[in-house]
């Protein structure tokens, strides 16, 4: 028997497989059972209702999907009234994702979905910051710290926060974040990207550019999420091109105790039992008895070496 729990701060996982956020639906329901999963993460609600961004909102790239849907939310009272208590049924924990302009508005909003039924909540602080001249508050570690504060401040439920790939300051934006009370990380979002019509030499998509997410994404993501899990205490959730048992193994290996899954489920509806189903598997094949067991378990301790050595080579 194969031990597939998990921890993410106070919150005890029976496996580390849940979808990310904007990849799932009640309707999935129909599809699976989605009450093998070891979470679920809803669709990022708005406080208020939002009709989204202008169409075409997705277009196919490489392989991997650029998208520019702009969070259409029916609201934070719909969320409260019908949402809920359909994961309700199910026992699997319910993490509530979030999207605000203003970190006050994060911060109320926080607070009208600390409510029964939910388990978690998933801050993302990858969207545009108004007080900040639209720039995303994942970007700088100064909005970040003032936003999860915020947040932190509003709510005693485990925050769950979002980080951006469009920074450079990956390592110092996940710090601030735990100091400022995050209880796990979210690595991470998708990144920024664009793509041209080169017959009407026109953007594909009607918001100019998008988010790119699926196997393009990965090699960053994971680089993220393995910086991430080697300089914070707290938990890392990994979260970008995942598509087959082995991605997922990947990023248990860099550290995370956890992942999330996206684009693939688009492609294979069933991508995320599938993959629960392999993993158990392949951690049997392995003799591996508990998922623990291969969480961190990557073998960097020639790093530096190898990047003196490139650095130094004629």
């Amino acid at each position: 028997m194969v031990n597939l729990r998990t921890r993410i701060g106070d919150l005890i996982l029976k496996n580390p497989i849940m979808p990310a956020s904007g990849t799932f639906s009640e309707e999935l329901a129909d599809v699976i059972d989605i009450g093998q999963l070891g979470a679920h993460v809803t669709k990022t609600i708005t406080e208020e209702k939002r009709e989204g961004n202008p169409t075409p909102r997705i277009c196919e790239v490489n392989g991997s999907i650029l998208n520019s849907i702009g969070i259409p939310s029916k609201g934070v009272e719909h969320f409260i009234k019908h949402t809920i208590p359909f994961y309700n049924q199910y026992d699997v924990p319910l993490v509530t994702s979030i999207s605000a302009h203003t970190s006050d508005d994060f911060a109320r909003l926080c607070n009208k979905v600390t409510v029964p039924g939910v388990a978690a909540i998933e801050v993302n602080i990858s969207c545009p910051n108004i007080d900040d001249d639209g720039k995303a508050f994942a970007m700088r570690p100064s909005a970040t710290k003032t936003v999860v504060q915020k947040v932190r401040s509003s709510s005693d439920l485990p925050l769950w926060v979002k980080l951006s790939p469009n920074t450079g300051e990956t390592v110092e934006v996940a710090l601030v974040a735990e100091d400022a009370g995050a209880d796990a990380l979210v690595v991470s979002n998708t990144m920024l990207a664009m793509s041209i019509d080169i017959t009407s030499r026109k953007p594909r998509l009607g918001n100019l550019m998008g988010g790119l997410s699926g196997p393009s994404l990965k090699p960053i993501a994971l680089r993220m999420a393995y910086q991430c899990a080697k300089s914070v205490r707290i938990p890392v959730i990994g979260c970008g091109g995942i598509s087959t048992v082995y991605d997922v193994i990947e990023y248990l290996i860099a550290g995370v105790k956890a992942v999330q899954i996206g684009t693939a489920t688009f492609v294979h509806p069933s991508t995320m039992i599938n993959i629960l189903s392999d993993l158990e598997d392949y951690l049997r094949e392995q003799n591996i008895r508990n998922l623990n067991d291969i969480i961190g378990t990557v073998q960097d301790a020639n790093t530096i070496d190898a990047v003196v050595f490139m650095e130094t080579a004629p």
